[in-house]
């Protein structure tokens, strides 16, 4: 029994027979040619032939995870006309005066390795759409297929080198249980489309990892843990089959609960909503039902890099958030550095007590351009989706009116560089302190909406550090202090037309929902595996 641990990207567990993906590549061999023009027309003719293939698999993807995640295969077909890509096969053609399918296989290398090698992780992961475009090519001068050996009735656990985009779409969801990747990142839309396609999934298992197992091996996959079992023993074995009875039960449970209203017993309606830090878990969002996404934390855009994330940078991963949620409601919150979450490069002054220091709202106004920045790339994606942005930490008027101000800044730069963008974005704040909550009332005619962080608000609240473990007897999330703030808070954006959530712990607290639900909090953002749980208490709760 051997154990391995790589990363999981879409928690399920699976029990099956390892089958190893045999991906055909002899026809990339270089072969001396003669004749230019008709090397040409061959490269042509395959072209057409990877464009009508992308064609039926967007089709296929579309049915099964959507329009927005299938849209990687309409980006596939501009990236086989791409210009720069195109002429550095022609010019490998005419120079060298090789084959076309081994000038396809040299730009795909050449290409895919210039992607790696960006600092950015979005394009990283475009490094792998490259190469998928490029087999495909050369796939299409001899239409021989990819291998998937074993009994095509037998259900397998696949194991590859990597996996492209077309290729995990084209998986038989009925035959493949889940599938072990040596390679491939997180913000892969590989990985994305495993999780959409609900199939559990572990990649990253290292170079050398195909070489210690063979067809036939059996294998558990976690796809919670990311932890796999080659050749598991009896008693093993029983263990991780009672887990997987009993994630499958959940799961079932659950499920009866998808597309139906978060709606209670006497007619209460209420937004439920999904809490995330990264563009990976885009597909737990989709698979948990939520209405939308009530908190994506942008700061671990920043916390991930070594130096400050540019305009393009950000842009480009809200623009692929917002469509690949195709029109529900987005909710970004700014910039919220400081107190436990700390960066080497912004090149802060140590503080006695940071979680009462420079953070969050507090670095926009001491460096207004890193704030501006954010914004321009959130106003420019905002074209793509149904996007709100909240700031974090604002404690008076004043300031709400300095980032409002801010905000009118980036808007005029962007238009003065003629960069398209979209004003329609909802615009609220946290209130995670005493005063915002004490200030509601003041605050609200400003914004379009409030998000409750309650694990702040409980903090500053209470005087109880949240990173100190032996304080936690003495911080009661209940206390009615805490209680108060928010239904007071409630009544104050209600007040003035604006909605009011809870983004904080205590949203998926099930012994508060209808305290929450009689306090006329409209929105709940929870993590995504607690959305159906969530919607399974409110429709069984009546409101007296």
């Amino acid at each position: 029994m051997l154990k391995f641990f790589g990363k999981g990207v879409y928690g399920a567990i699976a029990i099956g027979k390892v089958t190893i993906f045999k991906r055909n590549s002899a026809m990339a061999h270089r072969k001396r040619i003669e004749d230019v023009a008709h090397e040409k027309n061959r490269l042509r003719d395959a072209k057409q032939k990877a464009i009508e293939e992308l064609d039926t698999i967007y089709e296929k993807a579309k049915n099964e995870i959507g329009e927005a995640n299938a849209q990687i295969f309409e980006i596939h077909k501009m990236m086989i006309e791409d210009d720069d890509y195109n002429e550095s096969i022609i010019s490998i053609i005419e120079t060298q005066k090789v084959n076309a399918e081994f000038a396809v296989a040299v730009t795909g290398e050449n290409f895919s390795q210039m992607f790696a090698a960006m600092d950015d992780s979005y394009m990283q992961a475009r490094a792998t759409d490259v190469k998928d475009i490029s087999n495909r090519i050369v796939s299409c001068f001899d239409k021989q297929k990819d291998k998937i050996s074993a009994d095509p009735q037998e259900k397998i656990i696949l194991c590859a080198d990597d996996l492209a985009p077309s290729e995990t779409v084209s998986l038989d969801k009925d035959r493949v249980l889940a599938f072990v990747t040596e390679f491939g990142s997180q913000n892969s839309h590989t990985a994305i489309l495993a999780r959409n396609m609900n199939i559990p999934a572990v990649i990253g298992m290292g170079e050398g990892f195909l070489k210690r197992i063979c067809d036939g091996d059996l294998m558990t996959v976690d796809g919670y843990t990311g932890e796999i079992i080659l050749s598991p023993d009896e008693e093993t074995l029983e263990i991780i089959q009672k887990k997987q009875a009993e994630d499958l039960q959940k799961k079932t449970l659950l499920q009866r609960l998808k597309g139906k209203e978060n709606i209670t017993l006497d007619g209460t309606k209420i937004n439920i909503f999904a809490n995330i830090g990264s563009v990976e878990h885009i597909g737990a969002v989709l698979l948990g039902d939520a209405g939308g996404i009530g908190l994506f934390r942008s700061e671990f855009l920043y916390l991930e890099k070594t130096d400050f994330p540019t305009e393009d940078e950000q842009f480009y991963t809200y623009k692929k958030i917002l469509e690949s949620m195709g029109g529900k409601k987005v909710i970004i919150r700014t910039l919220d550095i400081g107190a436990d979450k700390q960066v080497d490069y912004f090149q802060m002054q140590k503080e006695e007590n940071p979680a009462l220091g420079i953070r969050a709202v507090r670095i926009y106004l001491t460096h207004p351009e890193i704030f501006k920045t954010q914004m321009k790339a959130l106003y420019r994606a905002a074209l793509y989706g149904n996007l709100g942005v909240m700031f974090p930490m604002i404690i008076s008027v004043t300031e709400l009116e300095q980032v409002l101000a801010l905000c009118e800044e980036a808007k005029q730069e962007l238009k003065l560089q003629a960069i398209p963008f979209s004003e329609k974005i909802e615009i609220g704040i946290m209130i995670e302190t005493p005063a915002a909550a004490i200030i509601s009332d003041q605050l609200a005619p400003l914004v379009d909406f409030f998000s409750i962080g309650t694990n702040d608000l409980t903090q500053y609240t209470l005087a109880c550090d949240r990173q100190n473990p032996h304080i936690d007897r003495f911080c009661d999330p209940h206390h009615e202090a805490i209680l108060r703030l928010i239904r007071y808070t409630a009544q104050s954006a209600h007040r003035h037309s604006a909605w009011v959530g809870i983004c904080g712990e205590l949203a998926a607290d099930p012994t508060l929902t209808k305290t929450f639900l009689e306090m006329g909090i409209d929105e709940l953002s929870v993590a995504p595996s607690e959305v159906l749980k969530l919607r399974d208490v409110v429709r069984n709760i009546r409101l007296e």
